[in-house]
């Protein structure tokens, strides 16, 4: 097998390792909606489903500057921990906590002021559905603050590799917020207000499990006011917002969707939208989590300025996650009737047949949506700025909206769901358009599509890529590194230099890390030569192994223990080098050194 599919391989199994953890994470707000959903059909009425729709704009809000944080702090942070910076990693932390605490508190303040001051009147004219509306709003004030809180600590808890602990977040949220809705609903028959207080104080159980880990002080990162910058918060907002624009977007096209559909629907329509909204959020969780997953490869990437990984994360989007994702699309599809049922029991009632037609249409948009998702994030980390808007706007407002407002008169409800899968399409094109644009043709390659500047990283012919499957690859490999450092007017001594030291490290990982489980272990090797010097990573998904820790462990040790052959390899590479630097990167062990 060749480094470069050995490395794509690589990259595919960190990525499925990661998924099911942030789909998970990313499911969370989703059972959130869809029990308060199904709670509010089958409990409470047809019009309290219509208020758990209208406050759809306000998850929508929250979700888009929850996304600007999230993605912005953790983009910064992988880029960080990509270069060896991790102190740095602590200040975005703590600036991010204080935005999303302080972004939490305005938002509370105003679900008050317009629930005890009615101010949904000039949004809603059915005065039971406002009133349904207004005591929603009250229980759901309580748990902003842990919703914003609980998302931004889940980011940090998977740069540390942290995935048992969001599990546990997660699963017990879900179980207290379904104890509460039936005590609250069913059992105290507290109506909408009920709804939205059961899932607020599951939000808070999800928010102080995560929250337990960083008090402890045993992670990475911790919370500090003195290492908080103002620069730190304006770089956070500056490289988040692109990325959030579309959510952004579309809390506004949700207010013109929903205007559209009252007035040419009916109540009844938006009550058969919010349904199917609502149940598909848990299926949104899939390609929300494979966006995670490749946002955080992508980070370190770009960090590390690993052009061949950045371009397989990409690669494994398009092969393996867009076949899942049509995969689940086409059985959603095909269970559009046993869904509805989930909420509405009549099927002669027409919400009942808006919401099967729901069903069968609007998942088709899922995957077109994954692929847009990923250009916007990829847009996002690599400054691509242009078309970061340019996506944002369509699939926003422009697309959903503007072919809503054209076919949902004709049409009807269904008008929405198809208008959807149009705003894919679009994005599509354009993301084609661009590379064709940039490039002068139609894009060739992965890299093409991306449109990846020539001058990003290493050039081809300054880096070598290697990849270690047995013992017996060692010494080739330390041949060919000292004959390409040679090559590229490395002098010979430190040529010989870097072939050693990676024959013993690389060699250390084969021989004892492979040897730990029955799993099948690659080790992933470059070498580049930048700035005169020669540049050594490796990389390899085995045990954690900390070389520099190991040698601490050793020199603490009282004299008379000492063994001078112990570790002696470590010894002698750090002896050698300028530089060596270690760290665990979402479970994958990254051993740097200079010569």
């Amino acid at each position: 097998m060749s480094s470069e599919s050995i490395n794509l391989k690589l990259i595919r199994n960190l990525l499925l390792r990661l998924l099911p953890i942030q789909i998970l994470l990313a499911a969370v707000g989703s059972v959130n909606g869809i029990v308060s959903g199904l709670f509010a059909s089958n409990y409470v009425g047809v019009k309290a489903m219509t208020a758990v729709g209208l406050y759809a704009v306000v998850t929508q809000l929250l979700t888009a500057v929850n996304l600007m944080l999230l993605s912005g702090s953790q983009i910064i942070c992988g880029q960080y921990m990509g270069r060896n910076k991790r102190e740095r990693c602590v200040n975005i932390f703590s600036v991010d906590l204080l935005i999303a605490g302080a972004f939490a508190a305005v938002i509370i303040l105003a679900l008050l002021a317009t629930s005890f001051f009615d101010l949904t009147r000039f949004a809603v004219g059915d005065g039971q559905v406002r009133a349904l509306f207004n005591t929603y709003l009250l229980g759901q004030a309580v748990g902003v603050l842990p919703l914003m809180l609980g998302q931004q600590l889940a980011v940090f808890l998977s740069l540390e590799n942290k995935p048992r602990l969001t599990t546990a977040a997660s699963l017990a949220f879900i179980v207290v917020n379904l104890i509460f809705n039936y005590l609250f609903v069913v059992v105290l028959d507290l109506g909408a207000f009920g709804l939205a207080l059961a899932s607020s104080l599951g939000l808070w159980v999800f928010f102080l499990v995560q929250a337990f880990h960083f008090a402890s002080g045993k992670g990475l990162f911790h919370f500090s006011l003195r290492g908080c910058r103002r620069a730190d918060a304006a770089e956070i907002l500056k490289i988040g917002l692109p990325g959030s624009l579309s959510q952004g977007y579309q809390t506004i096209r949700r207010i013109i969707v929903n205007g559209l559909v009252i007035t040419f629907v009916g109540s009844i329509g938006l009550s058969a939208f919010a349904a199917v909204d609502t149940l598909l959020g848990i299926f949104w969780a899939v390609p929300n989590g494979m966006l995670a997953v490749s946002r955080m490869m992508m980070s370190i990437s770009i960090g590390e300025e690993d052009r061949r990984t950045l371009t397989d994360v990409m690669r494994v989007m398009f092969v393996i996650f867009l076949p899942i994702m049509i995969i689940i699309v086409l059985a959603i599809s095909a269970s559009a009737v046993p869904l509805t049922h989930l909420f509405y029991h009549d099927p002669s009632s027409s919400v009942f047949r808006m919401t099967v037609w729901g069903f069968r249409i609007l998942p088709l948009c899922m995957p077109l949506s994954m692929i847009y998702m990923h250009f916007v994030c990829y847009g996002q980390e690599s400054g691509k700025q242009l078309l970061v808007h340019i996506l944002s706007a369509l699939d926003g407002v422009i697309c959903v909206a503007g072919f809503s407002a054209l076919l949902v008169p004709v049409i009807g409800i269904r008008g929405v769901y198809l208008a959807n899968i149009l705003n894919g399409v679009v994005t599509t094109i354009v993301i084609i358009g661009y590379a064709w644009l940039k490039n002068r043709h139609l894009p060739r390659n992965m890299e093409e599509l991306m449109v990846l500047p020539d001058d990003f990283g290493v050039p081809e012919e300054r880096r070598i890529d290697l990849t270690l499957e047995k013992m017996q690859d060692i010494v080739l490999v330390s041949e060919t590194i000292q004959s390409f450092c040679t090559q590229q007017g490395i002098d010979q001594r430190r040529a010989m230099l870097a072939g050693l030291c990676m024959e013993e490290m690389a060699g250390n990982v084969v021989e004892h890390g492979f040897t730990k489980d029955r799993k099948k272990h690659f080790v992933d090797v470059r070498v580049s030569c930048k700035e005169g010097d020669a540049i050594l990573l490796i990389r390899d998904d085995c045990v954690q192994f900390d070389p520099i820790d190991r040698l601490n462990i050793d020199s603490a040790r009282p004299s008379g223990e000492e063994d001078p052959a112990r570790n002696i390899g470590i010894r002698m590479v750090t002896g050698m080098a300028k530089e060596v630097a270690y760290q665990t990167i979402l479970g994958l062990n990254v051993l740097r050194m200079r010569i």
